[in-house]
């Protein structure tokens, strides 16, 4: 599922906490309704947008989120403020993060739609092999006898 309307959550406020809007409380249900999260995160001005960063904080003290398995996709290995600020904030909040699924994709400067990137065989690749580790990750997690996430 693509959570479409983070840009439309209102600017976090503690006060609100115990009479969340709507919008949020759909956000809240989708995660926890995931299996686990792929964030792909763009750099602005060395850090994570504006507006992942304010979703995120939505979810600071929301129960389902801790050790929800997360792979972050940075788009650009030359761009790592934001992978590193974004991966600062998953771990104070208790996210398990699955480097094996975690991934830099080469896409600042390509000028390309994304239906250029689905035909393109290295970005496409790239993005099968972070979905089948996280899928791996999560049944490894389901699975009683399973051995603990890999972080």
């Amino acid at each position: 599922m693509l959570c479409s309307e983070i840009g439309e959550l209102p600017l976090f406020n503690p006060d609100l906490e115990s009479h969340v809007p709507s919008s949020v409380a759909r956000l809240r249900a989708e995660i926890a309704a995931a299996d686990a999260l792929l964030i792909a995160s763009p750099e602005y001005a060395h850090g994570v947008t504006g507006t992942i960063k304010n979703a995120l904080d939505w979810l600071v003290s929301f129960e389902p989120f801790v050790n929800k398995p997360v792979a972050v996709l940075n788009a650009s290995p030359r761009t790592h403020h934001a992978d590193s600020a974004l991966r600062e904030t998953l771990k104070t909040m208790s996210a398990v993060i699955i480097e094996a699924a975690s991934a830099s994709i080469p896409l600042l400067g390509a000028n390309i739609t994304e239906g250029e990137m689905a035909r393109l065989p290295g970005i496409t690749q790239a993005i099968r092999e972070s979905l089948a580790s996280l899928y791996k990750a999560v049944a490894l997690r389901q699975s009683d006898d399973g051995p603990a996430l890999p972080v």
